[in-house]
Parts: structure tokens; C-alpha cells; sequence
């Protein structure tokens, strides 16, 4: 016996604001590798290289978003929300890839550093402040939906890069020193790279159908071994569905019979209220140790 608290809640359209963020952010690399070439500024190009990320990202965001939105079919029963996950694996592999190389430039550069255009940097970059502020703006009401919330967070950082990049070319046009611009690349880098690596992590282990980030499964297994119902539980597993949705799955063992439909509809909408786990399938058992998928090690 079982309850099943399946809907497919089909996430809010944001495909104007990706359309937006998109035109905007791949106008301003456009800019910014034009200028960065024009102005001898690796860190320019450094920048146009992570926002060329950014459109593709917001790209893979929007795509996953929308097949998320698709309604399930008898082949895909969960609907395609797990496209979600793989855009968020995309977007940190690439970077992570595009760090790299950008990174090794700078490096070269740092040998045989090249005069820099100081004012032209710091143009290009406070237009590049508006217009990752401006997007990460777009997104902001979204950011219950960790696809949208990441988009959301990316271009904030951005802005606060951007941000550096000016205060660089300042330094550089009052000082003449050429070689803070691989330096302020190189820094550059490493704020892109620490926001990423947990973004490749997160994506990752949501792909391997690990429990998500904000659930921890030891309070919801304790949670649920508390109704005086309940004897025991075994066979639990919580993962996502998408980076909106959590599933669960577990079997209660609960020896004075069943208790009720009312138990299984109050527990599914606690699970929901609690940890936003709104696809809970709970079988119910009512003899200790016979059921197959009783021990831990067997999956």
C-alpha cells in the first residue's frame, strides 16, 4: 500500500528575460573582445571570454527551462525538468575549460606585458556592470528555482568582477603598469573559479540523483521515524527530479495496520512544507523484516 504525491508543477516562463539576457550579454562580448584587442587588455579579453560562458549558459539555462516546463509522458514520467541539472554540469564544465585557457594567457602575458589602454578598460567594464546588473535583475524574482537562482548569482558576480576590472584599469592609467592586467585577469579567474567549483560540485551530485543541497535526508528520515505510527523506515531515497523538484521514496513499517489515508495526505503535504519534497511515495508495511529492500546495503 502506498500513497503517491505526484504533480508536475511546470515552472514560470522566464523566456523574455533569457532573450534579454542573452541579446545584452552577447552585444557586450562583442564589445569587449573588439576594445580588449584595440586596447591590448587580456583582461578585456579574459572577461569576454567568461561573458561568451555567460551566453552560452544562459542559453543552456533558457533550453533546460523550457523542455522543463514540457508535461510528462508515459516514456519521460517525470517530465524533462532533469535538463536542468545537465545545463548547470554544462555551464561549470565550460567555464572551469575557459578559466583555464584564459588563465595560461595571462600567465604569458605576465613575462612580456603589453601597454594597456587604462581608459578604454575601464569603459568597457562599467558598461559590462550594467549589463550583468541588469540581467541578474531579470532573474531575481526566480530565484526559488536553483537554475534561475544560479543564473541570478552568476551575473551579480559578474557585475562585482566587472567592478574590479575598473578599479585595475584606474591603477593602470595612473601608474602606467602594464602588468596589473594579467594580474586583474589572473584575479579575475580565481572568483570565477571558486563560484564555479561549487556549482560543478552541486550539478554533479545532482546528476549522480544525490539529495539535494538544502536537504539534509538524516532530519527527514528523523522526521518521519517520529509519528507514533511508525515502528520503522527503510528504503529511503530522496533525490531531484529537477533543481526545482525533489522526489522521495521510502517504505514505513507501521504494525497496527494501516493508518489511513489522512496519515499518508497530512505526512506527503509535511514533507512538501518542510523540505520541498513534493513527489513522495510512501509504502506502507505492516510486519517487521520481510520486506527485501529492508537492509542499507541493498539499493
Amino acid at each position: 500500500m502506498s500513497d503517491h504525491n505526484h504533480h508536475h508543477h511546470a515552472p514560470a516562463s522566464f523566456g523574455r528575460a533569457f532573450a534579454i539576457g542573452v541579446a545584452l550579454n552577447l552585444g557586450f562580448v562583442v564589445l569587449e573582445a573588439v576594445y580588449g584587442l584595440i586596447g591590448h587588455s587580456v583582461a578585456l579579453l579574459a572577461d569576454a571570454g567568461h561573458n561568451l560562458g555567460d551566453v552560452l549558459g544562459l542559453a543552456a539555462a533558457w533550453l533546460a527551462s523550457e523542455l522543463a516546463r514540457r508535461a510528462p509522458s508515459p516514456r519521460f514520467s517525470y517530465g524533462l525538468g532533469h535538463a536542468t541539472i545537465l545545463a548547470a554540469l554544462f555551464n561549470a564544465v565550460f567555464l572551469l575549460v575557459a578559466v583555464g585557457a584564459i588563465s595560461w594567457e595571462a600567465i604569458l602575458r605576465l613575462g612580456s606585458p603589453e601597454p594597456v589602454a587604462g581608459a578604454t578598460v575601464m569603459v568597457v567594464a562599467a558598461i559590462g556592470i550594467v549589463v550583468n546588473g541588469v540581467t541578474a535583475w531579470l532573474f531575481a524574482a526566480g530565484r526559488d528555482d536553483l537554475n534561475l537562482r544560479g543564473a541570478f548569482l552568476h551575473m551579480l558576480a559578474d557585475a562585482l568582477v566587472a567592478a574590479g576590472v575598473v578599479v585595475a584599469g584606474l591603477v593602470i592609467a595612473v601608474t602606467g603598469w602594464p602588468w596589473l592586467d594579467p594580474v586583474a585577469s589572473l584575479a579575475v579567474n580565481a572568483v570565477i573559479v571558486v563560484g564555479t567549483w561549487r556549482l560543478l560540485r552541486e550539478s554533479f551530485g545532482m546528476s549522480m540523483a544525490a539529495a539535494p543541497s538544502g536537504v539534509e535526508p538524516g532530519e527527514v528520515r528523523a522526521y518521519l521515524a517520529s509519528h507514533p505510527a511508525v515502528s520503522s523506515l527503510h528504503d529511503l531515497h530522496i533525490w531531484p527530479i529537477s533543481t526545482a523538484e525533489i522526489a522521495l521514496t521510502c517504505h514505513l513499517v507501521t504494525p497496527d495496520g494501516h493508518p489511513g489515508d489522512p496519515f499518508l495526505h497530512e505526512l506527503c503535504a509535511e514533507l512538501s512544507r518542510r523540505f520541498r519534497i513534493r513527489h513522495a511515495t510512501i509504502q506502507i508495511e505492516i510486519e517487521e523484516g520481510l520486506c527485501a529492500l529492508a537492509p542499507d546495503e541493498v539499493v
